[in-house]
């Protein structure tokens, strides 16, 4: 049902945005005749093709300086392992159908920025053709995947067969908008809003009090307009993205030149923006309109009857609060092929914010802790990827893990067990008005948010505070 929702809120916005584009005028609407795939943008954009071959969006990996352990390794999701789909590398592109025959799963190249091939570290005027520009700068443009007659698969536009249909859709070009983004931004995981928690179909078009800065009816800010960086390069990486596009120049509220460190008329709130990050107060909870993901249990198969498919057992939560932690800008990672390192609650850490109460350059962030079960190699301590693709049609999950560990540590028939994992991801949207920000009695009270000790802290430091002046 929940599919036949997303599927259904699509249309609609592809009817909405169609009607919405027939009254615009597009730049590139006397650029060229006829779209011709790739090639047609690549006779005036070489050179950006080129930069963009060299970015996150495109190679999914890349420098890793913000990952402690990296050792100046390039990481992304490309080469490392996640707790949601596990591993792009082992389910890239193809048409997995259940027993019905009804196409289940396309692979993960679905949110690549590519037309199926996958990303090379060297650049050819193959890779080049491999771009797909009209997914980030197309309007109402859709894509399905298709085989050819060689048996390999290529995203093609669905309009391919309709000349007409497929020039005008080509011919509106702008700048990444919030609902091109959220094509694959949302979607990722496997579901609307299974990932990130607070990138929901919501932000296209919102209003103020569900976030101040993408509000249609207020500053209508697109994601571009704080995450641009130069030659198709990205600010911003929250704490759990491996690979960095623009790491010398971190993306910040204070940073960015919009506020000031000092934002507030009241001194008790600028005292706290010294070691508080912004989205503690002014995310008070995310997942308001879509449940995101919080906890995914590949031990444990679940059948799915509307859509005659597997799945792990997902926890689904919808209005969660963040858990907050200490945060320098650095992260730890888990890598494959290395062991296991676990937190204080036993369960491995899949990434993890550094930082302390004692570390000067950390403040207090808000993050969705996702919870995850993942198979674990016997003897190694390594974490193994799941053939995905493979498990979703029949739910055998002792075969897709020995055949991801046979694909990515060359191991055959691998004896695993499973362990508990944790993943701290950043939540940086859905920033609310004032009116609608935490205030002082939801951390500093008896049932407060906030755990202080976990923190640091022996107690409430207000209390603390208050302690000491009335012995004054």
């Amino acid at each position: 049902m929940k599919y036949l929702v997303t599927i259904g809120f699509l249309l609609l916005m592809l009817v909405v945005g169609f009607a919405r584009d027939q009254e615009k005028q597009y730049t590139h609407a006397d650029y060229f005749e006829h779209y011709e795939g790739t090639q047609t943008c690549l006779q005036c954009h070489r050179k950006d093709a080129e930069n963009f071959f060299h970015s996150q969006h495109y190679q999914w990996r890349g420098n890793a300086p913000q990952i402690v352990n990296a050792r100046k390794r390039q990481l992304g999701k490309l080469n490392t392992i996640n707790d949601f789909c596990t591993s792009p590398a082992n389910n890239w592109i193809g048409l997995v159908k259940n027993s019905r025959g009804d196409i289940i799963s396309r692979g993960c190249s679905a949110c690549h920025a590519g037309l199926g091939k996958m990303p090379s570290d060297k650049m050819s005027d193959a890779q080049l053709q491999n771009i797909d520009c009209l997914i980030c700068h197309a309007s109402g443009y859709r894509r399905e995947l298709f085989e050819t007659p060689e048996g390999a698969f290529e995203w093609k536009p669905l309009l391919w067969k309709n000349r007409e249909g497929l020039d005008s859709v080509s011919k509106r070009i702008s700048l990444p908008t919030r609902a091109m983004c959220l094509r694959c931004h949302n979607a990722s995981g496997g579901g609307a809003n299974f990932k990130r928690g607070d990138l929901e179909y919501k932000l296209a078009d919102c209003d103020r009090d569900y976030d101040v800065h993408m509000a249609t009816d207020g500053k209508n800010m697109q994601c571009v307009t704080c995450h641009a960086g130069e030659d198709h390069r990205v600010r911003g990486r929250g704490a759990d993205l491996a690979g960095s596009d623009m790491p010398s120049k971190p993306l910040t509220c204070d940073a960015s030149g919009c506020h000031s460190a000092t934002p507030h008329k009241a001194e008790a709130l600028n005292h706290h923006t010294k070691r508080i990050n912004c989205t503690v107060c002014h995310i008070p909870s995310f997942a308001r309109d879509e449940a995101t993901d919080m906890m995914r249990d590949w031990s444990k198969p679940a059948y799915i009857e509307a859509s005659d498919r597997y799945s792990a057992s997902i926890t689904l939560q919808k209005d969660v609060k963040p858990v907050f932690a200490w945060f320098n800008g650095l992260t730890r990672a888990y890598l494959p092929g290395e062991p296991v390192t676990r937190l204080k609650d036993g369960s491995v850490g899949m990434m993890v914010p550094q930082g302390s109460r004692l570390d000067p350059k950390a403040k207090l962030f808000a993050f969705k802790l996702h919870k995850g079960r993942m198979p674990l190699l016997a003897q190694k301590n390594w974490l193994i990827p799941i053939m995905v693709e493979q498990f979703f049609p029949n739910g055998k999950i002792d075969p897709a893990v020995k055949e991801a560990a046979k694909a990515m540590y060359k191991i055959e028939d691998a004896q695993f067990t499973w362990t508990d994992t944790s993943r701290y991801m950043g939540i940086f949207h859905g920033v609310q008005p004032a009116k609608k920000a935490l205030t002082c009695l939801d951390c500093h009270s008896a049932n407060g948010r906030v755990d202080w000790k976990a923190l640091g802290y022996k107690g409430d430091p207000l209390n603390v505070l208050l302690k000491s002046n009335s012995r004054k």
